[in-house]
């Protein structure tokens, strides 16, 4: 997965098409990543322990890899990721630009 946590992105489609935000997890195994401020949903709580207040959260929830793009930092457009080899490692690189990221 050429993802990473901290990554600022840009959603292709769905309900939240065009919204940004940083990715705040990466699951790997599901090939999903969940997205800050993207994809909220409301879950009813009941409390639980005396004195625990109940009502509605809102939380984001995960959304497929390939529905988003990395934003690039240097021309701030939704590209795609490249690697190139730079003494011994592995680079990410801006496809549009060239730009390494971080």
């Amino acid at each position: 997965m050429k993802l990473k946590k901290g990554d600022n992105v840009q959603v292709l489609s769905g309900n939240d098409k065009g919204k940004t935000g940083e990715i705040l997890t990466v699951i790997p195994k599901e090939e999903k990543v969940i997205v800050k401020g993207v994809n909220i949903r409301k879950k009813h709580v009941k409390p639980r322990k005396q004195g625990e207040e109940g009502g509605i959260i809102s939380s984001e929830c995960a959304i497929s890899s390939s529905k988003v793009n990395v934003i690039c930092p240097k021309c701030n457009k939704p590209t795609k990721i490249g690697y190139e080899i730079e003494k011994d490692k592995k680079v990410r690189v801006c496809k549009k630009c060239g730009a390494k990221l971080k």
